[in-house]
């Protein structure tokens, strides 16, 4: 899936020429979603975005693939963060799915910063008005699922084709984000910077039972 790319090079640990590609990146996305915002997704040609920061569209290309990939990017920035983290992950003997929590969480420190936090409110009200930006969002999630499945069994030894338990905890991970995501998201204040890593932990501890919850049967009433 590629490196995940912070949002800010605090100590300058970057090349120069690494720090300009990282903020041209940067400044595309930002445009990209305050353009897309103001005037609607088909409102924005490729042309316009790359002239509002003053760029080319092989440019725009080396970093994206599409409007939906630019638009979609402070989403995947964190998931390729959860893989990177996933790979790096040594096991501690507890549950996969503590594991992937404890990724996630660890990618949501790692790129979460208030920014980022604006840059996914502006992705999410965009995703709501343009079902192409929501499609590519669904198949990356796709794609992300394969690949921490497949990091699990190159990495953990786990059987990822026969065995559903590790994809039903990669999938319950997803759950929970995507909980924790909507909660986050339908804050009428601006969320503060713990807000997500919160929600999500909020989340991820209602799984359990959420597959007890239990079900009182109630009467039948006639239709007249």
């Amino acid at each position: 899936m590629g490196n995940p790319h912070p949002s800010s090079d605090p100590g300058g640990r970057l090349p120069l020429r690494e720090r300009k590609k990282q903020r041209t990146r940067e400044a595309l996305v930002d445009a990209a979603l305050e353009l897309f915002t103001e005037r609607g997704f088909q409102g924005v040609t490729l042309d316009e975005l790359c002239d509002a920061v003053d760029t080319s569209k092989r440019t725009f290309f080396r970093h994206f693939t599409s409007k939906e990939d630019v638009a979609m990017t402070p989403l995947h920035d964190l998931w390729r963060a959860f893989l990177d983290d996933v790979e790096n992950r040594e096991p501690d003997g507890g549950p996969l799915l503590e594991l992937l929590r404890e990724s996630l969480l660890a990618a949501l420190d790692r790129v979460h910063t208030d920014q980022w936090a604006h840059r996914v409110l502006l992705n999410r009200r965009l995703a709501e008005q343009t079902p192409s930006i929501e499609a590519h969002g669904l198949r990356f999630c796709r794609d992300t699922t394969r690949t921490a499945l497949d990091t699990l069994h190159r990495r953990l030894g786990l059987d990822t084709a026969d065995d559903p338990r590790p994809r039903l905890a990669v999938d319950m991970l997803l759950a929970a984000w995507h909980c924790a995501l909507d909660t986050w998201t339908a804050q009428p204040d601006t969320p503060t910077r713990d807000a997500p890593a919160a929600h999500l932990r909020a989340a991820c501890s209602a799984l359990p039972g959420s597959l007890t919850l239990p079900i009182a049967a109630r009467p039948r009433t006639r239709r007249s």
